[in-house]
């Protein structure tokens, strides 16, 4: 007797986030990347509609990344003084379809940049290149609070991916990104209840569910990946099962995660290795959007979307 797999159908889906914004739309891109709106789990492509690949955004900084190691930092050579001469490299020659900017010099130990300067700086930048853009704030709640409202504003119209806004520190992001147009990003330390909370918060100020993406906090390969990919997979479950306050996209910081393990400074191709093994992992567990630093790493796991999404 011939054995029939056993297909799931889910009563629920992932909200579809669009990352940027073109002429027609009242921005200036010449592209937009779309994320999410899958109602099965993660490459079960018998079981439901997965319309939208994950996409891959390069990170780059507005100043020199100082705490990159020496084998990651290798890979850009001298763009990485000058932060617009990076993004022209990721775009024109790493083929970056999207833009990750973290605005590190505004953090009181790096530089401590104010607004009108980064709010500048961003102008320039989405001059300068015509990719999606996700934006970032140094991580001091108190200069963020200060910086990204004034990213936001300057960048109105674009439907950039800002972030990233957490349970004690999300009021004034969220009212930014509502005024300018933007999704936001709701980061949670690997906890899928504080992830459904923030949400709940979020939404409540009136920015609609359908505009927030969940960053989950993962962890890099043998630094707590395991456990992040079942709080991934236990809240991917609960959305597709119906529940709409977790029906947000993912966003994964792989190269972060993955560049910060003492195994990945052993020699550059291992640290190579162990980004796109993190990063691979995370599309597993059901990343719709990962932040990559490695170009290599990148173009690797590029690839690999490909190949899964070739052979469907």
């Amino acid at each position: 007797m011939e054995t029939q797999l056993v297909l799931e159908k889910w009563p629920g889906i992932i909200s579809t986030v669009t990352i940027g914004a073109k002429k027609e739309e009242g921005g200036t891109r010449a592209d937009i990347a779309k994320i999410g709106g899958q109602n099965t789990l993660p490459l079960l492509f018998k079981e439901g509609s997965i319309p939208n690949k994950p996409v891959i955004a390069l990170e780059m900084w507005d100043v020199f990344p100082s705490d990159w190691p020496e084998e990651l930092s290798n890979a850009y050579g001298k763009v990485l003084n000058d932060p617009f001469a990076w993004a022209d490299k990721c775009v024109n020659e790493y083929k970056a379809q999207t833009l990750c900017l973290r605005m590190q010099g505004t953090h009181p130990d790096s530089g401590d940049k104010g607004a009108l300067e980064a709010a500048r700086f961003v102008s320039t930048l989405l001059k300068k290149v015509k990719v999606p853009l996700v934006i970032m704030g140094s991580g001091d709640d108190a200069k963020d609070n200060l910086i990204l409202p004034a990213c936001s504003e300057a960048a109105k119209g674009e439907r950039c991916l800002i972030g990233c806004a957490v349970q004690d520190n999300y009021k004034t992001l969220v009212a930014s990104v509502l005024a300018d147009g933007h999704s936001i990003i709701a980061e949670s330390p690997i906890d899928i209840n504080i992830a459904k909370q923030l949400n709940i918060l979020i939404s409540d100020m009136g920015l609609n569910l359908e505009r927030i993406v969940i960053n989950p906090t993962i962890g890099a390969l043998g630094y707590g990946l395991e456990y992040a990919y079942s709080i991934m997979e236990r809240a991917r479950l609960a959305a597709l099962s119906g529940d709409k306050t977790l029906a947000s996209p993912f966003i994964c910081f792989a190269g972060q995660e993955a560049w910060r393990a003492k195994e990945a400074k052993a020699t550059p191709e291992q640290g190579i290795i162990w980004e796109i093994i993190t990063a691979t992992s995370l599309i597993q567990s059901g990343a719709d959007l990962l932040v990559m630093r490695h170009p290599a790493a990148a173009e690797k796991t590029a690839k690999y979307i490909g190949t899964l999404f070739t052979n469907r």
